[in-house]
C-alpha cells in the first residue's frame, strides 16, 4: 500500500482501486473493534465534519444523556480490505473520537495513547514496539477441537501453513510488515510476528492483525481466537512485546560499554516496568481467562524479575544481536493478545517513563529458572509475582495513581467498574469442573 499523507492521497487511491465503501474503525475500552460503513460519496463530509454516532451503546463510552459522538477518519490509516471483493472495493480508516464541541473524547483509547506519547515526545523520545501475537485455530467457535497436534516450529504436522501464508499476504497488502511466522508450542497454536513500528501505528496494526487473522481463517472454514488460555494443560497465548525508546536515530536503551549493552535510561525504564507491573496488569491481562494463562509451568512469566536469556523472567533483554544498537530492546512477556493495545502500550510507556523520571534502581538480573526456585528462595531474592486472578489485578489497579494518570479518570473508572462486573458474573456461575469434582463427593 502506498504511503499516505492526507485526504488528497486517499481520494486518489479510492478512484484508482474502485473503492465504493469506507469502514470507519475505532476501539472500545476493552480493545474490541467497532466499525460502521459510509459510501465514498460521504467521505469529503467525514473528513471535514466527522460522522456522528451514538456512543451510549459502546462499552465504556458515553452515558445515554451525553451520547452524541463524532468519528473523524485518520487519512494516514487508509487501507483496502483484501478479503472483500476487488470490484466495488471496501477500505478502512481508523478514527479519532470527538465530543460535539470539537474536543477529543476522553474515553477514546487511541486518544489516551496519543496523550502518553506526547509525554514521551516532550522528553525527546519516540516509542517503538514489536509485539508477537500468539493465537489458536479451532474447527469452530463452539469448541476447542484443534487442526493439528504440532508443536514449536513443527513443519510436517503444521496444518495451517497455507492459512498463515494467506494471512501474511493480506497483512502485507495493507502495508503491515511481518518478520516471520511459525507453529507455536501448543496444538494448533500459531504466531505471526510484526516488524517494529512507532506505538500509535503499532496499536492500529495490532487491531488490524487480529481481524485479518480471523477473516482469513473464516475463508478456510476454521475459527481463529486470541483467547489467552483456551485449552487446559497446554500453553496459553501471550503477546510478548519488544519495546525501545529512540532519540532521533539513537537508541536510548543502548550503551556499548555496559555488560548488558543497556544504558542508564534502559535500566531505569525496566525498573519502572518491574515496579509498577502489578498496578498496570489489569490492562495488560484484562480478562478472567487471562489468569488461567498466568500460572507457573506453561512458559507464562509470573515472577517479577528481569534477565537476558531466561524466558521465565517477566522482562527479558534479548541477545539475538548483542552489541548492535538498533536491535537493543526489552521484551515484556506478560501481556496477552486479547488486551486493548492502545491502553496497554500507554501503560507500558508510562511505567517505564516513571522509572526514568524518578531514577529507579534496577536489581540484578535473575538468570536461573525462577519456576524451580522454592517460595522461600524467591522471597530471599526479593522476587514478587503478578496478581493471580482478575479480582487481585482489580485491587492493585484501583489503588494505583500511575494507572489513573495514564488512562485518565473516565477510562480508569469505567474499566474498573466493567471488570468488577465481569468478575462477579464469573464467580457466581457454577462451572462444569465443579460439578465433576464436587457432586460425587459432597
Amino acid at each position: 500500500m502506498e504511503r499516505l499523507r492526507d485526504k488528497k492521497d486517499v481520494l486518489e487511491l479510492i478512484k484508482k482501486h474502485d473503492v465504493k465503501f469506507i469502514r470507519l474503525w475505532f476501539a472500545d475500552i476493552h480493545g474490541q473493534l467497532k466499525s460502521f460503513a459510509v459510501p465514498v460519496d460521504e467521505l469529503e463530509y467525514a473528513f471535514a465534519e466527522g460522522m456522528g454516532f451514538d456512543g451510549s451503546s459502546i462499552k465504556g463510552f458515553a452515558r445515554i444523556d451525553e451520547s452524541d459522538m463524532i468519528a473523524r477518519p485518520d487519512a494516514t490509516t487508509f487501507a483496502i480490505l483484501p478479503w472483500r471483493p476487488k470490484e466495488k472495493a471496501v477500505a478502512r480508516m481508523f478514527c479519532d473520537i470527538y465530543e460535539p464541541d470539537g474536543s477529543p473524547y476522553k474515553g477514546d483509547p487511541r486518544y489516551i495513547l496519543k496523550l502518553n506519547l506526547e509525554k514521551a515526545k516532550q522528553k525527546g523520545f519516540t516509542f517503538y514496539l514489536g509485539p508477537e501475537l500468539e493465537y489458536f485455530y479451532f474447527k469452530s467457535s463452539k469448541n476447542t477441537e484443534t487442526l493439528d497436534e504440532g508443536g514449536y516450529f513443527d513443519y510436517p504436522m503444521d496444518a495451517a501453513e497455507d492459512l498463515r501464508r494467506d494471512t501474511i499476504l493480506a497483512l502485507e497488502s495493507m502495508g503491515i510488515k511481518v518478520e516471520y511466522s511459525h507453529h507455536e508450542v501448543a496444538h494448533s497454536q500459531h504466531e505471526i510476528d510484526l516488524r517494529y513500528e512507532d506505538a500509535l501505528k503499532m496499536a492500529d496494526i495490532v487491531m488490524t492483525h487480529r481481524l485479518v487473522v480471523k477473516e482469513i481463517a473464516k475463508q478456510y472454514n476454521v475459527y481463529a481466537t486470541f483467547m489467552p488460555k483456551p485449552i487446559f494443560g497446554q500453553n496459553g497465548s501471550g503477546m510478548h512485546t519488544h519495546q525501545s525508546l529512540f532519540k532521533g536515530n539513537k537508541n536510548a536503551f543502548f550503551n556499548s560499554r555496559d555488560e548488558y549493552y543497556l544504558s542508564d535510561t534502559g535500566k531505569k525504564y525496566i525498573a519502572g516496568i518491574l515496579t509498577h507491573i502489578k498496578e498496570i496488569n489489569l490492562v495488560l491481562n484484562q480478562w478472567v481467562n487471562s489468569y488461567k494463562r498466568l500460572v507457573p509451568g506453561y512458559e507464562a512469566p509470573v515472577y517479577i524479575c528481569w534477565a537476558r536469556r531466561n524466558r521465565s523472567a517477566l522482562v527479558r533483554v534479548p541477545l539475538y544481536k548483542p552489541g548492535k544498537e538498533k536491535a537493543t530492546r526489552i521484551e515484556l512477556r506478560s501481556p496477552d493478545p486479547a488486551c486493548n493495545p492502545y491502553l496497554a502500550f500507554a501503560c507500558m510507556l508510562n511505567a517505564g517513563l516513571t522509572g526514568i523520571e524518578n531514577g529507579y534502581k534496577l536489581p540484578e538480573p535473575v538468570e536461573m529458572d525462577v519456576y524451580h526456585l522454592s517460595e522461600e528462595d524467591r522471597v530471599k531474592m526479593g522476587i514478587d509475582h503478578l496478581p493471580g486472578s482478575l479480582i487481585e489485578a482489580i485491587e492493585y489497579a484501583e489503588k494505583s495513581e500511575i494507572l489513573r494518570g495514564t488512562l485518565g479518570d473516565h477510562i480508569f473508572e469505567q474499566l474498573i467498574a466493567s471488570k468488577k462486573i465481569e468478575w462477579d458474573n464469573y464467580r457466581i456461575k457454577i462451572h462444569p469442573s465443579e460439578i465433576e469434582l464436587y457432586l460425587p463427593i459432597l
